[in-house]
């Protein structure tokens, strides 16, 4: 018991802000003209603060609880070296109002301007990373906030690119409120669960906006993802949630708005996916909850592959995408219903809101091109009018249990705030 209490009196002095805690300060009149001078004659959770300034400074360790504020944005320029800036080995320790620039590139340490090694309790906010291989680096970290980060990057191909937010093995993390452009992914999530990822903007990115590998219990609401090599990969992982996001122009010939590979038990509502080349992109994804969403002019809206099982695609509009629903298999395993198809030229005459007639949402004209991407020539053609009406009778290639009992007669408005 009393072993107990020794330590728990110990971790409360490590954790906890001191009452008389300091202030010391850094620049080129103050009593520190190097940043790490300061923090070795810190007390655990005193304050340093950095005048306005551009300090050729890097490798700066922070071993101990404490909160660091850039004062006007000072700048550390890591100078195209293979060097990091900031390395956290500690818990609590807060990083805000810092530009960060110009940490080189390495194909053998994945360098960033801010790494994160085991630290818990922590915040990195304000600050602008400008040109760095890796923006922020999270390792085994827990209750920690990236909040408010503007990382951008200039890179030309994905080998020497690295991620803008990139972790590895997190747990209780919040992500929000970051605008990230130019790297390979804008954030990267590997073995992180419990998380939320919110109010981003991750824009032209080499790869991913967002991805997620091995992770479960995680939420993303309310980012945009556009203009990408694609949207979000989630990937390998389970209950998921993804709710009020914009997936826009994600465009190219293998690029799509949200790819689900191998996941399991999630939900997709409230989201827009507007002018991508495919819209969702799923294999092997199962027991999801697809709702609430609106596709809009995408190249393909819907791409279910015949290996994605016990599925739920309910009540989202389908609006002018070229194709609405594609598969590759004869069989169907998921259901659709209340839907509002774009497509569908039924009637109601009972007038309940619902067609008569079940829709079927699958193009045998876009099977036919998933096959041979020659024949969009043919697109909107007499004859693959003709072959489409042909297959809606009997049907033989696609799915005949694939329908949507319930087709609405009038898209459903939705709140886009």
């Amino acid at each position: 018991m009393r072993i107990c209490i020794v330590l728990i009196i110990m971790l409360s002095a490590w954790l906890i802000p001191s009452a008389n805690a300091r202030t010391l300060v850094v620049g080129i009149n103050e009593s520190f003209q190097i940043i790490q001078e300061a923090i070795r004659e810190a007390n655990l959770h005193d304050t340093v603060l950095v005048r306005p300034g551009l300090y050729a400074q890097h490798s700066i360790v922070i071993d101990k609880p404490l909160h660091l504020i850039g004062e006007g944005k000072p700048q550390l320029d890591a100078k195209h070296q293979a060097v990091e800036l900031f390395v956290v080995m500690a818990d609590s320790v807060v990083i805000e109002g810092f530009t960060l620039q110009n940490v080189g590139v390495s194909f053998l340490k994945e360098l960033a301007a801010i790494k994160v090694r085991q630290g818990h309790y922590g915040s990195i906010r304000n600050n602008e990373i400008i040109n760095c291989f890796f923006g922020v680096y999270l390792e085994y970290a827990t209750h920690y906030q990236v909040v408010n980060n503007y990382i951008v990057d200039q890179a030309d191909d994905e080998a020497s690119a690295g991620n803008a937010i990139h972790v590895w093995k997190g747990d209780y993390l919040e992500i929000t409120h970051n605008t990230l452009s130019g790297h390979r992914d804008g954030i990267y999530l590997e073995f992180v669960n419990n998380s939320q990822i919110h109010h981003n903007q991750s824009y032209r990115n080499l790869r991913y906006g967002l991805h997620f590998m091995f992770s479960n219990n995680d939420a993303y609401s309310a980012n945009e993802f556009r203009e990408n090599g694609a949207g979000v990969a989630v990937m390998f992982s389970r209950e998921i949630r993804m709710q009020h996001n914009h997936f826009s122009h994600n465009w190219g010939g293998a690029s799509y708005g949200l790819l689900l590979k191998e996941i399991s038990d999630g939900e997709i509502s409230g989201n827009y996916f507007v002018r991508n080349t495919i819209g969702i992109l799923a294999e092997g994804a199962n027991r999801i909850i697809i709702k609430k969403n609106q596709f809009s002019l995408n190249g393909t809206a819907l791409d279910m592959k015949g290996n994605s099982l016990d599925n739920e695609v309910l009540a989202n509009n389908f609006l002018a995408n070229t194709f609405e629903v594609v598969t590759n298999s004869q069989n169907n395993n998921n259901h659709y219903e209340r839907n509002y198809w774009s497509g569908y030229v039924g009637y109601d005459l009972n007038r309940d809101g619902s067609g008569d007639e079940p829709y079927r949402p699958v193009n045998l004209f876009a099977r036919i091109t998933d096959q041979i991407p020659a024949a969009t020539l043919m697109l909107h053609s007499f004859f693959v009018s003709l072959l489409e009406f042909s297959e809606r009778i009997f049907p033989t290639i696609i799915p005949a249990t694939l329908t949507d009992q319930y087709p609405q007669m009038q898209p459903y408005a939705y709140d886009q705030n």
